[in-house]
């Protein structure tokens, strides 16, 4: 059994189960171009200036502000025309309860909706830093497409907010403590397999020492999720949280917490499937992620 317990709304936890259903179209190689100072996107080329990694105060790990509900961004996209947004997972606009895991049956806040980006928030409150619009989301995708394939209502949980133009002088697109992502993880995880993560939930009260996580993969649930131990699970809060290998690509996003069969596992949303569902039906030409500007190293 899965629950979403990774958004924290008005006080309240919230939970949720994610899943995709398309091959990933962005190969390893693509989603590497670009590099430190600029990205080459959807054919076009396309530079980009992005802030120093150690004085932007938007990027991956950075605390997202719902209608009261706080996640974790995971990582930074852009699109043909050089706009450029943070992922976060769809569960995030949910407005259902706990058990509402059905991403094509699930009430969501509307594109459109404002949300505000923050660092160090508590559960007494937050400081905002940026502000963002919600783009795309799976769920509401989903629905509008009359989706309704099993896995992939189950598991697609992945949108997108489009950063105001006002703030994307403030964005990098590097994991925080951990450097990268360096590409799109196309062939999913063993078992064993290490992973690192940086969650940033308000319920650390700023404390960046708790944030960044390694564990292991429990394997792959028929491609579209990575279930996965890590020290220690994420908490709500970190919900949409980037996950990498240990080549630094990006494997996922966070999503579950298993309450069995495996206790205390988290469930992490298969980018690969994720962003070509995107890519596919989101109508953002060009979109892809962006690599790190720091290199990836796995050491603590």
């Amino acid at each position: 059994m899965h629950s979403r317990t990774h958004k924290i709304a008005a006080g309240l936890f919230s939970t949720a189960l994610a899943a995709a259903a398309v091959t990933a179209t962005v190969s390893p190689a693509e989603a590497a171009k670009g590099g430190k100072g600029g990205t080459s996107t959807g054919g076009t080329s396309t530079t980009i200036a992005w802030a120093p990694a150690d004085t932007a105060s938007i990027h991956p790990g950075v605390q997202m502000y719902t209608d009261g509900a706080q996640c974790t961004g995971n990582f930074v996209f852009t699109d043909g025309a050089a706009n450029v947004y943070v992922g976060y997972a769809a569960h995030c606009a949910g407005l259902g309860e706990a058990t509402d895991t059905n991403g094509c049956e699930a009430d969501s806040l509307p594109l459109g909706t404002k949300v505000e980006f923050a660092e160090g928030g508590s559960l007494i409150g937050h400081d905002t830093i940026g502000t963002g619009t919600l783009v795309y989301s799976s769920w509401l995708t989903m629905q509008k497409n009359g989706t309704t394939d099993s896995d992939t209502c189950e598991y697609n949980d992945f949108a997108l907010v489009k950063v105001d133009p006002a703030y994307v002088g403030d964005v990098n697109p590097s994991v925080p403590f951990w450097g990268g992502p360096t590409a799109v993880d196309t062939d999913g995880t063993a078992v064993g397999e290490d992973v690192y993560s940086f969650g940033n939930s308000s319920l650390r009260a700023g404390v960046e020492a708790l944030s960044p996580k390694q564990g292991t993969s429990l394997g792959s649930d028929g491609g579209w999720s990575h279930p996965v131990y890590t020290v220690t699970p994420g908490v709500p809060g970190d919900s949409g949280s980037a996950f990498l290998d240990a080549d630094g690509e990006a494997i996922g996003t966070l999503s579950t917490l298993a309450i069995a069969p495996l206790p205390a596992s988290n469930g992490v949303g298969d980018l690969s499937h994720e962003l070509s569902f995107a890519q596919a039906n989101s109508g953002l030409a060009g979109l892809r992620l962006v690599p790190g500007t720091e290199p990836f190293s796995s050491l603590l």
